[in-house]
């Protein structure tokens, strides 16, 4: 990581001091695993979902809201149920196949500026993912959770409160997400999006206002400098 300040874009905006990334789907390859992990809990606990509809209601969003959309169809108890299988059967999926996303490495060493993970993940379980990942190292110390904030994505909570631990004002942060709740919580904090659709949610899901869609994790450095 270089010096603060030397991503300046050619758009005139403010140069880009902090790139905060979501960890699920953006640095570990770990959305697949967990829509198809609910996909399965579903049929299981009585409330059929395709891929696509668990991408629509849960992906980029925290455990908590994952429960009170869970608790409001089946009840509470079931909720806690399906939460409790979901964090076995994530965990022995990920120890067996997760890997890190395509051209995360490559994107990282490109980058001129320090970077943080925002995650709607708690720690335990970024620990672990970006643990078997190898990629923890890069981030430690700098590691935030929606646990950490009262409200979840696509709320702006989470971003801002990784900015202001870092020191950076939200207009010179860029925020890499998957997720439309990831995005629409980018926006709101008033930063500079960056949607990567090389994973599970489509492309359209995540444009919008001051966001850049890209599908390859290698060109990121470029496109936060504008090249």
């Amino acid at each position: 990581m270089g010096t603060a300040g030397e991503l300046r874009g050619t758009d005139g905006r403010e140069p880009v001091e902090l790139v905060i990334f979501d960890c699920d789907g953006v640095l570990v390859d770990s959305e697949p695993i967990a829509v198809r992990v609910h996909v399965a809990l579903g049929a299981e606990f009585g409330w059929p979902l395709t891929e696509g509809e668990v991408i629509e209601e849960f992906v980029g969003r925290s455990s908590a809201s994952i429960g009170e959309k869970i608790g409001a169809r089946l009840g509470a108890a079931t909720a806690t149920a399906w939460d409790a299988r979901f964090r076995d059967l994530h965990r022995e999926a990920v120890d067996a196949e997760l890997r890190a996303v395509d051209g995360i490495a490559e994107a990282l060493d490109g980058l001129a500026v320090p970077y943080c993970v925002a995650s709607s993940g708690d720690h335990e379980k970024m620990r672990h993912t970006l643990g078997r990942t190898g990629l923890y190292r890069r981030f430690a110390g700098r590691i935030f959770s929606a646990t950490e904030v009262a409200r979840g994505k696509p709320a702006p909570d989470l971003f801002l409160h990784a900015a202001e631990r870092l020191g950076v004002a939200a207009e010179r942060c860029a925020v890499v997400e998957d997720s439309e709740p990831g995005v629409r919580a980018a926006r709101a904090a008033g930063m500079r999006s960056f949607g990567y659709a090389g994973g599970v949610t489509p492309a359209h899901r995540l444009a919008g206002p001051g966001t850049v869609v890209f599908e390859d994790m290698r060109a990121l450095p470029g496109l936060l400098t504008g090249s």
